[in-house]
């Protein structure tokens, strides 16, 4: 973003050009990046499954992250499944766990059941989801939940 200065040459009288800057000014640029790594810090944790869901609290600690994205399986209290995004009839449930676990590399399932939902209806899912070839079932929770220290 360099300008050209125009000086008065003392020696002729006339006007002479100087050269034109040949450095670029980053600042801008550092300054647009910043911005752009605030949007993406602020937005990352949205990105997450985006159905409202009125997870349980416990005192667990967090499972590792792994380098596969992760597949998730809501249950929410109206009752219908959905996988990621999109709601999936229950009689279909495995049939599309089973092409899913073709292509993965992990055998890990994220199940997301809200808290209001009765124990056999989160258990029968969970036998979905085993039957559709995901043995490594991790229940999400929230944090902070009361500890059971006997």
């Amino acid at each position: 973003m360099g300008a050209n200065v125009v000086t008065r040459d003392r020696r002729r009288g006339g006007r002479r050009r100087t050269r034109p800057m040949s450095e670029i000014n980053v600042t801008p640029f550092v300054d647009v990046m910043l911005v752009l790594l605030i949007v993406f810090m602020v937005a990352a944790p949205m990105l997450t499954v985006g159905v409202p869901l009125e997870l349980p609290r416990t005192a667990a600690q967090a499972v590792p992250a792994e380098q596969e994205e992760p597949l998730t399986v809501s249950i929410t209290p109206e009752g219908p499944l959905v996988l990621m995004t999109t709601e999936v009839a229950e009689d279909e449930l495995v049939s599309r766990l089973r092409a899913v676990v073709a292509e993965r590399n992990s055998d890990r399932i994220f199940l997301r059941a809200d808290g209001a939902l009765p124990y056999a209806r989160v258990m029968q899912v969970m036998g979905a989801l085993n039957a559709g070839g995901f043995h490594n079932i991790v229940l999400v929770t929230e944090s902070g939940g009361p500890r059971m220290d006997g």
